[in-house]
């Protein structure tokens, strides 16, 4: 990981969960989203894969945690986080109670076929060997099980120096490695698109970044986080990057 990825996935990680127990239980997952999820993005996701109460959900990439306590609360699914960053293990056991497991994405320590579904929001972009990270997901999920995706698709070039860390794929590539992973698109929609994020959630979440800008920003990882936001922000705003929810199943 780069430096600002490690600032962001890791220490601020941390102070994250530690604003939102000061904030009250309401501000967790809109707190445990920043960045990789929103109730729009997250209800398209939770339906069109059609999870069921029970089902056993896998988050690979899961940061904070926000995301799968949404799958959780919406859909009474039993969710296990799987994070590379210790820092982001430790804010997802401080806000939920989920089982956290610290591993790469592109080397699930779990058996074949051991969950009903699997997710990855925000995560194949940051992983230099993507092939994997789709071949480990297609692998636990049961035959037939969905595994949904965020992915933020290339639609211009972008200097190596502005997003270090990144490997964004255009949608040629992406589609691609989702064949040779034999993976298929059931369902796939692009974030522009979805309603709009609820007024409550949009001010719960302005109200965590606040708390962190006030207590953290003379800090160089609150700097180095937010620059790397703020990038990637300007780039979906202009059209030079997408995000695309996909639902896939196995070929």
């Amino acid at each position: 990981m780069t430096e600002a990825m490690e600032a962001e996935f890791g220490t601020v990680a941390e102070w994250t969960a530690q604003v939102a127990v000061e904030l009250g239980p309401e501000y967790a997952v809109p707190a445990g989203c920043r960045g990789s999820g929103s109730p729009p993005a997250l209800d398209w996701l939770i339906e069109q894969m059609k999870l069921k109460p029970g089902s056993r959900l896998l988050d690979c990439g899961a940061g904070v945690g926000g995301s799968a306590a949404y799958a959780a609360s919406s859909r009474s699914v039993l969710p296990v986080l799987v994070e590379p960053e210790i820092g982001a293990c430790r804010a997802a056991t401080t806000l939920f109670d989920y089982p956290v497991v610290c591993a790469s994405g592109s080397a699930l320590p779990m058996p074949d076929a051991s969950f009903d579904a699997a997710w990855s929001l925000g995560v194949l972009c940051t992983t230099p060997d993507q092939l994997a990270l789709l071949d480990e997901l297609r692998r636990i999920v049961r035959p037939g099980g969905p595994i949904g995706l965020l992915v933020f698709i290339a639609h211009g070039d972008i200097p190596g120096n502005q997003l270090e860390g990144n490997h964004f794929p255009t949608d040629s590539a992406l589609l691609d490695l989702l064949e040779t992973s034999s993976l298929h698109v059931e369902q796939r929609r692009t974030t522009a698109d979805l309603p709009a994020i609820p007024d409550t959630w949009n001010e719960r979440a302005d109200t965590v970044t606040r708390a962190l800008s006030e207590q953290y920003g003379h800090t160089q990882a609150w700097r180095l986080a937010e620059r790397q936001s703020s990038r990637i922000g300007r780039l979906l705003d202009d059209g030079t990057l997408t995000g695309e929810l996909l639902v896939l199943r196995h070929a």
